[in-house]
């Protein structure tokens, strides 16, 4: 024990002492003490607490190893004073002591799939120092399946809850992602959709009790939260309310034998009239059916290049049942039973991700994904009214001017459409025929302008049959494009440019609650939430000069 505290010791003096960025380093060394003065036991500096500069090897490794979108990992992105990496739950309420006391802001990670890399790097123009509180070590997951629910830590991964899940039971599933190595914390706080969500609606449509440390430190549950809190977490976007520990899930039921199909449509095999087709048939379908539309580039069988879009789908049920639905709702796609394959709810997770059709399920275990990460801009849209042919083929026109681009149309009706939008802060529901993806990727070395400005362009081109006052945008697909807070106290009207796309009319309340329960606005980042300029003490339907619902 002596020899513990005295290499720690050792490592703070030589820490504090460095020769260079002695003013950064003492916000470091500061912070390190004081975690350890609010925690049980001392923790080792080397396990814990990375630096740019003390354990250079060992921080860029830290930060890489969950961040998705290598864009913000280029080196003239700002990066973290520090990479504080949690190992128990303590450490997370003197994470949020300490920085608060150090008056340093602090970033939340939990699996770093955040489109614009927020959660662990700044976007500011003005540099603003930041220490990473790194949530990856705290996965534990908790299956109840009596209790038709289970606990997951934040940093467990979509695909870990999936396989813990079907470790106990073949006919319990969840509703969340159709990425695998999603962080489970951050993933709920935006809605979290998945091939379920037709059936069961979001993961966060699907969350019963959670744990959250709130900016004094404290752990929170439901209880103690209040529902306003727990109203606003499942939904309202991550880093503006706290740092999410853990959430309780309900559980859903899923049939011993689910079916999965693909079928590839391009440009000469008919792909626009389908896709028009779609448009009027896969949210009014079946629910127990989701189909969603993959649009690649391909090579025609002239060895031009041409457009592909493949219908990837999951049917809660067997393939017999699924034809039936095919043949009376949806005949022109020309599903045939080869098409169809019968597997596990478990296995139709590999299926649905992309993978290949030998991975095991025991895969989803490593919390990592198969694909190569790469450099890329999304963007997202809804619509409500079906883009028409000539729309259609304008769009043709755009997607193969570029090298890499996707899109991704998701159906929703089903229970989408009759949970109200006030039910979570999530709002896109009632009216909504499918959610649009666009993304371009690109390599090192490439211009990311060039890529940057065809994604604009089309998203504009789009505007024409997008939804409209607001255009709707999906917060998990978070687009800076919308707008952005220029420094820690943003306006209410500043923030509405993009929080009014993200929530409708849900966004009046968030504000409200964030007001309430964190009225310094201790957690802030580029589209976190703003703060009011007066006190809340409670959320109530009263109105005062701001038009927002108080009292």
């Amino acid at each position: 024990m002596a020899s513990s505290i005295s290499i720690n010791i050792l490592f703070s003096f030589i820490f504090l002492f460095s020769a260079s960025c002695a003013v950064s380093y003492t916000i470091q060394d500061q912070f390190y003490q004081c975690i350890n003065l609010h925690s049980d036991h001392s923790i080792p500096f080397s396990t814990a607490f990375f630096t740019p500069t003390f354990n250079a090897t060992s921080f860029n490794s830290v930060l890489k190893s969950t961040a998705e979108n290598l864009r913000w990992l280029a080196p003239s992105q700002q990066k973290p004073l520090l990479i504080f990496t949690a190992l128990i739950e303590s450490h997370v309420q003197a994470a949020v002591i300490c920085a608060k006391e150090l008056k340093i802001q602090l970033r939340v990670r939990s699996g770093g799939h955040d489109f614009e890399g927020i959660s662990y790097t700044s976007a500011m123009t003005i540099s603003v120092p930041f220490i990473l509180l790194d949530l990856a070590k705290l996965r534990a997951i908790k299956v109840d399946i009596e209790d038709n629910s289970a606990w997951v830590q934040a940093g467990a991964t979509v695909g870990e809850v999936y396989y813990r899940i079907s470790e106990k039971s073949k006919t319990h599933g969840y509703p969340a992602g159709l990425c695998t190595s999603l962080g489970i914390g951050g993933h709920i706080t935006g809605g979290a959709y998945g091939p379920m969500l037709r059936k069961y609606g979001l993961a966060a449509d699907n969350v019963v009790d959670a744990q959250i440390v709130d900016a004094s430190g404290r752990v929170l549950d439901r209880s103690l939260m209040g529902e306003d809190l727990f109203w606003a977490i499942r939904g309202g976007g991550g880093g503006s309310f706290g740092v999410l520990l853990a959430w309780k899930i309900r559980l859903v039921p899923v049939p011993s034998t689910v079916t999965v199909f693909t079928v590839p449509k391009t440009l000469e095999t008919g792909a626009t009239k389908v896709l028009n087709k779609w448009q009027h048939v896969a949210h009014k379908i079946d629910e127990d059916l989701f189909i969603r539309v993959i649009i690649t580039p391909a090579n025609s069988t002239k060895g031009k290049k041409t457009v592909q879009t493949a219908y990837q789908a999951l049917f809660l049920g067997k393939t017999d049942r699924l034809l039936d639905v095919m043949n009376h709702s949806f005949p022109e796609l020309g599903l045939t039973r080869n098409d169809c394959v019968e597997m596990s709810w478990i296995q139709s997770v590999i299926y649905i991700a992309g993978y290949p059709s030998n991975i095991r399920p025991e895969f989803l275990l490593q919390g990592k994904s198969l694909f190569p990460k790469v450099y890329y801009k999304g963007k997202s849209d809804f619509l409500r009214q079906p883009v028409p042919e000539t729309g259609l083929e304008g769009m043709w026109k755009l997607f193969l001017q570029e090298d890499s681009p996707l899109l991704i149309w998701n159906p929703y009706g089903g229970m989408m459409g009759k949970i109200v939008e006030s039910s979570i802060p999530f709002p896109h529901r009632k009216g909504v025929i499918c959610k649009i993806l666009y993304i371009t990727n690109w390599t090192a070395g490439e211009s990311a302008d060039k890529h940057i400005n065809w994604i604009r362009r089309l998203y504009e081109y789009m505007g024409t049959f997008a939804s409209k006052f607001p255009r709707e945008a999906y917060v998990n697909y978070r687009d800076l494009d919308l707008g952005m807070n220029k420094n820690a106290n943003p306006s209410f009207l500043e923030a509405s440019v993009w929080g009014k796309k993200y929530f409708k009319n849900n966004y009046d309340r968030l504000v409200l609650v964030k007001t309430k329960v964190d009225p310094d606005n201790f957690f802030w980042h580029e589209q976190s939430l703003p703060i009011l300029p007066f006190k809340v003490d409670k959320v109530c339907s009263l109105k005062n000069d701001f038009g927002l619902m108080s009292c």
